[in-house]
């Protein structure tokens, strides 16, 4: 059975009024798993508070420390009548509940993580926000603030002992948190297309052997898109062989979110989860662990989630 982890602190992280990351877009994705009877196919669990020692498998204890820190000031300020929001980069705040939100974004991955290799859950889809793929090792930017995904893969590989892991991002914005924190790192192969030039354009990418992160430009279509999957992302992932993968699932390259400008529609999503799932199969038993990340036109939000989840499920 497909796991779906959420919680209700991921609702109350919010960065102010007509920020696209917004707490309706888990409602967006709640409403249409309800609509379309997928609900009931999943098993629904409740997101743990993610321990700290686990998110610094992934991130700097300092970062962990100054982020704990900004929190715990902001709730003196806003007893002393001071601002509801602490501002981190011009796109990026925290509110008194982003502390909390993130350690449950975290722990869904990593409870998550936990029951896909106890085999208790075939994969899991993790409907939680904050999201977490331009978090860097030391650095919150970009909407995020713990890399969701990269602390799962980490996760997998030091506490339970996996050799190989493999990293799939199809947000439309490049992944250079989780780039960041796992170049160079032979254990973790990261696969990735985004749209290019586009945020964050001061990254500098890097060379590292196990990244395979491809660059499109703007309007780049599904076919396309999936012509590049396969003759790039599918032989590197099927040479590695990982043993579980995880997925940065951005639904922003849907042709309806304005927040991009590619032009996937929710069959493509359905066919990227097809053929990881393919490859799960032949080398992971099937584990797969899924967050969501971008994804910012509500309807297509929701559509799209249920694309991806029902592969996940084989419904």
């Amino acid at each position: 059975m497909t796991g779906y982890f959420t919680h209700a602190d991921c609702w109350k992280h919010e960065m102010g009024a007509g920020h696209p990351e917004c707490p309706e877009r888990l409602d967006a994705i709640e409403d249409r798993l309800l609509m379309s009877g997928l609900s009931v196919a999943l098993d629904r669990r409740e997101a743990p508070i993610a321990p700290l020692a686990d998110i610094e498998l992934a991130h700097g204890r300092m970062h962990v420390a100054s982020l704990r820190g900004l929190s715990e000031g902001l709730k003196e300020e806003i007893e002393a009548g001071g601002p509801t929001h602490a501002q981190i980069d011009p796109d990026t705040s925290i509110n008194v509940s982003t502390w909390d939100a993130s350690l449950r974004a975290a722990g869904a991955a990593l409870a998550a993580t936990d029951a896909v290799i106890a085999g208790e859950l075939a994969n899991a889809f993790c409907a939680v926000r904050p999201p977490g793929h331009h978090a860097e090792h030391d650095r919150a930017m970009g909407f995020c603030f713990f890399n969701n995904i990269a602390i799962a893969a980490k996760y997998a590989l030091e506490r339970h002992g996996l050799k190989r892991v493999a990293i799939v991002d199809f947000d439309v914005h490049h992944g250079n948190g989780t780039e960041n924190i796992v170049a160079g790192d032979p254990r973790i192969l990261m696969v990735s297309f985004y749209q290019h030039p586009f945020y964050p354009l001061d990254y500098v990418h890097s060379n590292a052997a196990n990244l395979v992160n491809l660059p499109v430009p703007a309007y780049t279509k599904g076919m396309d898109v999936r012509e590049l999957i396969e003759t790039y992302w599918i032989p590197r992932l099927e040479a590695f062989a990982p043993e579980m993968l995880f997925i940065s699932a951005g639904f922003d390259a849907h042709r309806e979110d304005d927040m991009g400008q590619m032009g996937l529609v929710e069959n493509d999503y359905a066919w990227i989860t097809q053929r990881l799932m393919d490859v799960a199969r032949r080398h992971a038993k099937g584990r797969i662990v899924s967050c969501l990340e971008g994804g910012y036109s509500l309807s297509a939000l929701g559509r799209s989630v249920e694309a991806h989840i029902r592969v996940l499920a084989d419904v």
